[in-house]
């Protein structure tokens, strides 16, 4: 399941609409002071929402708001991921369209992805930084349909997450006609992540490699994604 499957998109929630509300108006505050209370409390007047309710719909501030934001978008992607004609498309290209994608739908936002950004940067909001890139990995690699449930479930996530986190600060940066210098340098990243998968491939193929990846290959086999099937194996499975 993906992370935007969390989102509570049903109909007459209250608190997800007081949340789409605050985020709207709160958007232009970002610009200029940030992922900040003080921007919810802008927010919150503007769009006529009850302070009380602005805190039990971001209760830490400013970096829930800047959370809520990021899986906005990532809710997007789904939408738009499930339009696109990925069937056709081979694995490298579906994974570059899903990321192109994502900071297409960021374009407008720019600036609030800048100042989210720094704000993840801080250690104590790291770990809110971290599970939202790999939301928008999770979200990518479910759509274009990954199969993995193994320790590859977790391993194409994060390698994927840190394509995502690296051309996402290149592309704040840029300033290319069409954004074009960031989606070269994407596709490298990606050409990058593919060679490393024919390594392993050939490693996995080649009599002592395979020799060698014995064990680690067993641990990998016992580690399963959440909600997949459970392992149940005995000391007696173990390899040799």
């Amino acid at each position: 399941m993906s992370q935007t499957d969390d989102l509570g998109d049903e109909a007459g929630d209250p608190v997800l609409e007081a949340k789409r509300l605050l985020l709207a108006a709160a958007l232009p505050h970002v610009a200029f002071d940030g992922w900040t209370s003080a921007t919810i409390d802008a927010a919150a007047r503007e769009a006529g929402v009850d302070a009380n309710l602005a805190k039990i719909a971001f209760p830490r501030g400013g970096v829930d708001l800047a959370v809520f934001h990021h899986q906005e978008g990532d809710r997007l992607l789904t939408d738009r991921l499930r339009a696109a004609p990925l069937a056709a498309m081979r694995v490298r290209d579906r994974v570059a369209l899903g990321v192109r994608a994502r900071l297409e739908i960021a374009e407008e936002r720019r600036e609030a992805v800048r100042k989210a950004a720094s704000l993840f940067a801080l250690p104590v909001y790291a770990a809110d930084g971290a599970r939202a890139v790999w939301g928008t990995a999770d979200v990518i690699w479910e759509a274009i349909g990954d199969p993995s449930d193994d320790l590859n479930w977790y391993t194409k996530r994060a390698i994927l997450s840190s394509v995502i986190s690296a051309t996402t600060l290149y592309w704040l940066g840029d300033e290319s006609e069409g954004r074009e210098a960031s989606w070269a340098f994407l596709d490298r990243r990606i050409d990058s992540v593919m060679q490393f998968e024919k390594v392993k491939a050939a490693v996995n193929k080649n009599p002592l490699g395979k020799l060698l990846m014995t064990g680690p290959n067993w641990v990998a086999s016992r580690i399963r994604k959440p909600g997949g099937p459970r392992e149940t194996g005995a000391p007696s499975d173990l390899p040799g």
